[in-house]
């Protein structure tokens, strides 16, 4: 058969010529019991129509020079005759309408929708996609509100090894505007595996940032590179800012702070990035586990801070004899933090809750204030030095401290063991103490649980440095110091 509009040879069985385009109308055989029931009625006809022939042939046989008067009954007859005659003209008329009309409606039915998708999924089952999909184009020609056909048609595409065509389909689901929520996630679906399939992560990404349904995004999450967000709009602060960038799902934040580009070598976001005094331009993009890359995003901060005054320790340095309490003159809006241990305070180092008791020996401290935004003061550094003419070392005190417990009955023995506990106590020097006219080492005491844990308890003791009398603190009426003899 030739294509009826540029005259190419057609393959037997297709309906679309592969050359122009152009779509074959071929009308079907007719089904087997109309076309059963049309080929009765003919022969049917046909044998009444030989038998009136015969009749007919029969009277024109007899001779006419007999001029005798016909009988009745041949008249009869003769009238018989003209009425068949009528009779087989007006079963002619109708046996014709009733072929019209049944070829009418069979030619109709194969029109029909039901009848298209029928036979593609007949030429499916025999893996002849394309003819399959030229059916449902047919379909989808008659009524575009149907999606199914859409999603059939996207198969025999995706079958055929043709994933670009079979995602054109699809898009244009989505696209139409026309079809219920579920048929668009069900079309982001299937189009999303395709591409994961062919490894096409940016164009899955591109796909779901062109998406209008959050709903269906975040079904996907794991695939898109957004932009990396920031916890703090740009602008001037008068204050420490804790920057936090964050993503929208799992991967790896790169950024810059001094406002040139990043790129997969720059630095890596782990932690907030505190934001001090000065002018700070942020720049950062996201990369998610597919190797998809954001867009990159730049923010500008001006941080502009009220400095606080470093703190005032009312004991200057120098080389005591006699135990003195440090001070520090709390200063408003600040908290005060202190080490001794020749490293940098900070808010983490130890906060400054009252008057330190000066330590033994030579110290260093190191004084800071810290502000309610963040921002810390110069350091004030002291160093004490603490020299006793005691009759007792330190740990001669600790010693006496145990010995006088165990008398008592409070430990067990001098291995800190208790009488009916597990565990024991343990003792350490801590400072020296000025109560009213008598210097005290004071002896912090430990719990331990016999797993390696120390805990400190809330009992501090007292051994007098000159006599080694053991003490317990306490407090007098009106709130001081006071040594409790044990």
């Amino acid at each position: 058969m030739k294509c009826p509009n540029c005259g190419n040879e057609i393959e037997e069985g297709h309906l679309i010529c592969e050359t122009c385009g152009n779509e074959i109308r071929i009308v079907p055989d007719f089904e087997p019991e109309l076309e059963n029931s049309i080929t009765e009625t003919l022969s049917t006809l046909a044998a009444m129509q030989k038998e009136e022939t015969a009749q007919e042939e029969q009277r024109q046989e007899r001779p006419d020079s007999d001029p005798v008067q016909e009988p009745p009954e041949y008249e009869e007859e003769e009238r018989m005759g003209i009425g068949r005659k009528i009779g087989f003209t007006i079963t002619m008329v109708m046996v014709t309408v009733i072929c019209c009309a049944c070829y009418f409606l069979y030619t109709h039915h194969l029109q029909t929708i039901s009848y298209q998708v029928k036979k593609a999924q007949e030429y499916a089952a025999d893996e002849n996609y394309q003819q399959a999909i030229a059916f449902l184009d047919s379909a989808f020609a008659q009524d575009e509100t149907q999606s199914e056909l859409l999603f059939l048609k996207a198969d025999y595409y995706y079958l055929l090894s043709d994933n670009e065509s079979a995602l054109m389909t699809l898009k244009q689901i989505i696209d139409k505007g026309i079809y219920p929520y579920e048929d668009i996630e069900e079309a982001y679906d299937k189009m999303i595996t395709i591409y994961t399939k062919q490894k096409r992560y940016e164009d899955i990404n591109a796909l779901l940032r062109s998406c209008k349904e959050d709903t269906i995004v975040n079904m996907f999450q794991g695939y898109l590179a957004k932009e990396p967000e920031f916890n703090y709009v740009e602008g001037d602060y008068a204050e420490i800012i804790p920057l936090k960038l964050s993503s929208n799902t799992s991967g790896t934040i790169y950024y810059t702070m001094d406002g040139s580009e990043p790129d997969e070598n720059s630095q890596i976001y782990t932690a907030p990035l505190f934001l001090e005094d000065g002018e700070y331009t942020i720049s950062a993009f996201f990369v998610n586990d597919y190797g998809i890359k954001s867009n990159i995003v730049t923010k500008t901060y001006h941080i502009s801070l009220d400095v606080p005054n470093a703190p005032e320790v009312s004991l200057y340095s120098g080389e005591y004899t006699q135990p003195v309490m440090i001070t520090v003159v709390p200063q408003e809006g600040c908290q005060t933090f202190y080490t001794t241990d020749e490293s940098e305070p900070t808010r983490d180092s130890v906060p400054y809750t009252g008057p330190i008791p000066m330590p033994l020996g030579t110290t260093n401290f190191r004084f800071i204030n810290v502000s309610e935004a963040g921002v810390y003061s110069e350091v004030t550094q002291r160093t004490y030095t603490l020299s006793l003419h005691s009759t007792i070392s330190t740990d001669e005190a600790v010693q006496r401290l145990i010995d006088r417990l165990v008398e008592i009955g409070y430990l067990k023995d001098t291995e800190g063991r208790l009488e009916q506990q597990s565990g024991t106590y343990s003792y350490q020097f801590s400072s020296v103490l000025m109560i009213g006219e008598d210097i005290y080492f004071t002896i912090n005491e430990y719990s331990n649980d016999g797993t390696g844990l120390s805990t400190r308890t809330d009992k501090v003791f007292l051994i007098q440095v000159y006599t080694g009398a053991p003490a317990r603190l306490g407090y007098d009426e009106d709130g001081n110091f006071a040594a409790v003899p044990i």
